[in-house]
């Protein structure tokens, strides 16, 4: 395991759709992320998806990383929040000294992009949704060049990879 990631995307590329991953999700997606986090020691997110998607409650330590400092109240009331102002790859080394080895990123594309850009992503979960439309649009392969593809599976008109870094 490692350092995990989960992203869901639009068939576009789409990260978001009016601001939130949750209008590409579905039930099976969502089933998925449950069990990446059954296997994390914390779950490292950004201050603007802190903002943009439901964080009030988690099974292991929240950790948001922020430079403006603005979470939301139902964010703040998380028992297991930690707010730090570091950088994604010292926040990532401090998740794994303070919380152990198995750190699971859910934040947006512009931090995950930095994390695999430094090759600090070990696992990366993506869902491809057939979903188009929405904003925040990277380009896929982009984002998997240093990953082989372990695990392919299709599920409706989704896609689930489970791929490793090279």
């Amino acid at each position: 395991m490692g350092i995990m990631a989960n992203l869901v995307m639009g068939s576009d590329g789409s990260t978001t759709h009016s601001g939130s991953s949750k209008p590409l999700s579905s039930p099976s997606d969502r089933a998925r992320f449950h069990e990446l986090r059954a296997l994390a020691s914390a779950i490292l997110i950004g201050g603007n998806t802190a903002r943009n998607e439901p964080y009030a409650s988690t099974p292991v330590p929240l950790i948001v990383i922020t430079k403006t400092g603005q979470i939301p109240e139902s964010v703040l009331a998380n028992h297991q929040l930690n707010i730090w102002e570091l950088d994604p790859i010292s926040a990532v080394a401090k998740a794994k000294k303070e919380f152990g080895e198995n750190i699971l990123v859910e934040g947006g594309i512009a931090l995950l992009k930095e994390l695999l850009l430094a090759n600090t992503i070990d696992e990366l979960y993506l869902t491809i949704s057939a979903k188009t439309g929405g904003e925040n649009i990277y380009d896929l392969s982009a984002l998997t060049r240093n990953f082989t593809v372990e695990s392919s599976e299709k599920f409706g008109d989704e896609t689930f990879l489970k791929l490793i870094r090279n």
